[in-house]
């Protein structure tokens, strides 16, 4: 069988991480599915999904380590081109990528302790933010 759902959410963009695990465990909770594997795919080019401890030094960290890795002052041909001031986070979404896959077991998120799924908007600016759940499973 397989569940599609979508979770709405606001951003604040610059790097804004928001955590979705209970979301999604909220699609599978909804679910009739005991076992399987859990989809979050965000619908965006500048934004991502994948998971982390969300504690703050940490967060701090993975935001600090995306500025050296993609800085937002850099030059990017795309804001050459379409000025929108952005590139930067093109980039660091393509580079952490739009989706994760988690296993499902006895109707429960299968985390290690410290994980929680994360979207990471990116963007210059807050935004409208559409994550697709899918499930498969029994």
């Amino acid at each position: 069988m397989i569940v599609t759902k979508v979770i709405h959410l606001q951003t604040r963009g610059d790097t804004d991480i928001i955590d979705i695990t209970g979301e999604v465990g909220r699609v599978l909770a909804g679910s009739e599915l005991k076992s399987g594997i859990a989809t979050a795919f965000v619908a965006h080019s500048t934004a991502g999904i994948t998971t982390i401890e969300c504690e703050p030094g940490l967060l701090g960290d993975f935001r600090e380590a995306w500025e050296r890795a993609a800085p937002r002052n850099a030059a990017y041909a795309h804001d050459r081109e379409l000025g929108e001031g952005n590139g930067h986070a093109h980039i660091r979404a393509s580079i952490l990528g739009p989706s994760i896959t988690v296993p499902f077991a006895d109707r429960e998120l299968v985390l290690g302790t410290w994980q929680q799924i994360v979207l990471v908007d990116f963007d210059n600016r807050p935004r409208s933010r559409k994550v697709i759940v899918q499930l498969m499973g029994e």
